[in-house]
């Protein structure tokens, strides 16, 4: 068993923050868009639009019959998991690592929400070339996770290490 007071637990309120922006950026793009409208933000470069993934990123998987939603629900509850084992085992001293772990730990939970409440996960961010080049649309979640990601490759490669 970890010992708790050394572990990176601390971190799980970054996780909260995440799940909370984006859920709360979602419900404002729910309640303020249109399918597919684009409101620019950066002509030509940057809008707000609403859309709906039942796939996984990119929208793999979106035009299978539904038993996609479950599977994706089951790989976030055992990322999860295995992210909350991993930050209670992570000496506090591991900063970054922490936080990127807690940063995809959000992400991850935040659209787990989406995807078992309403079959689906809330889109509203657009980065495109003018009207000719799209980038797939993503939310909060998705960049936390990215995010995270890129944390936990630069703290491989660049971070501090073992004596």
């Amino acid at each position: 068993m970890p010992d708790l007071r050394r572990g990176s637990l601390i971190w799980l309120w970054l996780s909260v923050v995440v799940i909370a922006l984006d859920q709360a950026t979602k419900w404002i793009a729910v309640d303020a868009l249109q399918l597919y409208q684009q409101v620019p933000i950066i002509d030509g470069l940057f809008s707000f639009t609403l859309a709906y993934n039942t796939g996984a990123a990119f929208s793999f998987l979106a035009d299978a019959s539904g038993w996609q939603r479950w599977l994706f629900a089951g790989i976030a509850v055992v990322v999860s998991v295995v992210l909350c084992v991993w930050l209670a085992r992570l000496d506090r001293a591991r900063k970054m690592e922490a936080i990127a772990l807690a940063l995809i730990l959000g992400g991850a939970l935040g659209n787990l929400y989406d995807r078992v409440v309403h079959g689906k996960v809330t889109d509203f961010i657009l980065v495109h070339w003018q009207q000719s080049w799209f980038f797939p649309a993503f939310n909060i979640a998705d960049s936390a996770i990215t995010v995270g990601a890129v944390l936990l490759l630069l703290d491989m490669f660049f971070g501090r290490k073992p004596e």
